[in-house]
């Protein structure tokens, strides 16, 4: 799923579809929204499977069951051979659901209970359940689940894959695992992070012609190509290293050394004029041999400097009593600050410094894991995982502060309550070093000038192409670097950050 041109695109949750539903229904012509809804539904599965196929349909007893005979009955008229499984009963459906029953019965279709003993199908259609389910699948429907899975045939979800909480991502005891997945009036949270890459496959979305955003305003979104370019305005000819910011770096603590310099090195290379790197490690090295641009000093050395534009700290700290000082030193200054790693670590644990971090009046980016995101909220890392929306939120407005809340579809809240989802990245990128990279980056493009929230949105997202570039080229999943990251990276910046 992609979003060339637009910086967001809005998600909702459930509840805030049901609310469009209903403000919608005021007004609409007909068709209705489940007509709406299976056809466009209907004509995707035409466009990913042949002609005339064969294709199994399975009917929930809800509006997503409904959803799927409007789909048979197209189907059927563009003569595929369609197959029904539902086992619910008709008198129980939705007036809706109901009436899409009856048009497919009329249409000459008809229904079985189980799977038909025929294994050649083009295409299985999931309309067992669509958003709001709360409960765990068991019974027959964890095993049509199950059954559907083990089937070696491409799957096509209609508005979320069963057994997918929409709003979280969560696994319900068993989900689908889709190829394509339909869904309607907005994009939903939970098929974008979490479990969600994982179960939709490709996400079509299908406004079944409705401005959702007009009828009610998003309070998320996801985070579109365009950000990078809006982070930052095009170099001008006439500048100097000056004009590009002062960047420190705090870390490197015995034994971390290497973490520090990836952040170093990434800032350089995504455009920060200068950078120091604060290093707590006794160290005989006056440079770094890889990037020699970089300045290494001691910690105390880059605190006294006058001319910074942004600090960093956290990659390679540790948790000693001098990285708790330099911590606290760093979360004085009247500068932007990135925090990372260890620096989240030593946060976690000491009132004194959650203070200090809430307290700041200049702009403070978080850049937690979901085990770091625990302990800033001393609950759980699967407490975190379970509603990863709402734990970056709660960081956000306990800390006052920008976060990130890293992970497949990474988790980006504002201090005012809005909230973005990534969807840039792939599992290449869970190696070492990739997190020290990401605080690099957002560091370099706050040193540049671009307020916290375009710094944190397109490092974010730019980190994650980068990564997905190189995957493009063959360079990973398997086996991919931090440092690979970092040139990449660069390159997408230049890319889309020169005017044509």
């Amino acid at each position: 799923m992609t979003f060339e041109s637009r910086e967001f695109v809005p998600v909702y949750r459930t509840a805030d579809i049901r609310d469009i539903e209903t403000r919608a229904l005021a007004g609409l012509q007909p068709p209705g929204l489940m007509e709406r809804a299976g056809l466009a539904a209907a004509q995707i599965a035409r466009n990913v499977t042949a002609s005339g196929g064969r294709v199994l349909i399975f009917a929930g007893p809800g509006n997503n069951g409904g959803d799927a005979f409007v789909v048979a009955r197209h189907l059927k008229a563009w003569w595929f051979k369609v197959s029904v499984v539902f086992t619910g009963d008709a008198e129980k459906l939705s007036a809706d659901a109901r009436a899409a029953y009856a048009a497919w019965r009329d249409s000459g279709g008809s229904t079985v209970e189980d799977i038909p003993a025929d294994p050649r199908w083009d295409l299985v259609i999931d309309g067992l359940f669509g958003i709001g389910l709360q409960r765990d699948l068991t019974g027959k429907h964890a095993g049509w689940v199950a059954a559907i899975n083990a089937l070696d045939t491409p799957v096509l979800a209609i508005d979320a894959p069963s057994g997918l909480d929409t709003d979280t991502g969560r696994v319900l005891g068993s989900a689908v695992r889709a190829t394509h997945t339909a869904t309607f009036i907005g994009l939903k949270p939970g098929l974008l992070t979490l479990d969600g890459p994982d179960h939709c496959g490709q996400i079509h979305l299908c406004t079944l012609g409705l401005d959702a955003a007009a009828l009610r305003a998003a309070q998320g979104a996801v985070i579109g190509s365009s950000v990078i370019a809006a982070a930052l305005p095009a170099r001008r000819t006439n500048s100097h290293k000056g004009d590009y910011g002062s960047l420190g770096i705090i870390g490197g603590a015995p034994g971390m050394i290497g973490a520090a310099l990836l952040a170093g090195r990434a800032a350089l290379n995504l455009g920060a004029g200068r950078v120091y790197v604060g290093l707590l490690a006794a160290t005989n090295t006056g440079y770094d041999p890889l990037q020699p641009e970089l300045m290494l000093r001691t910690v105390d050395a880059v605190l006294k400097l006058d001319h910074l534009n942004c600090l960093a700290a956290g990659p390679g700290l540790g948790q000693t009593p001098d990285a708790h000082h330099v911590l606290a030193a760093a979360l004085c200054t009247n500068l932007p600050l990135v925090l990372d790693a260890d620096a989240l670590n030593l946060i976690a644990f000491d009132a004194g410094l959650q203070q200090l971090v809430s307290q700041r009046t200049h702009a403070t980016i978080l850049t937690p894991h979901p085990a770091e995101a625990a302990r800033l909220l001393t609950g759980t890392t699967a407490g975190v995982q379970a509603d990863r929306i709402a734990a970056a939120c709660t960081i956000a407005a306990r800390y006052r502060s920008f976060v990130v809340l890293k992970g497949a579809g990474s988790v980006c809240a504002l201090p005012d309550g809005t909230w973005f989802i990534n969807t840039s990245g792939n599992p290449g990128m869970a190696s070492a070093g990739m997190g020290d990279v990401l605080t690099g980056i957002i560091a370099a493009l706050l040193a540049q000038g671009a307020d916290a929230k375009h710094a944190l949105l397109a490092g974010v997202h730019l980190h994650g192409a980068a990564a997905d570039a190189l995957v493009a080229t063959g360079t990973g999943p398997i086996g991919m670097t931090a440092g690979e990251v970092t040139a990449a990276a660069r390159v997408l910046l230049n890319r889309r950050s020169t005017p044509d």
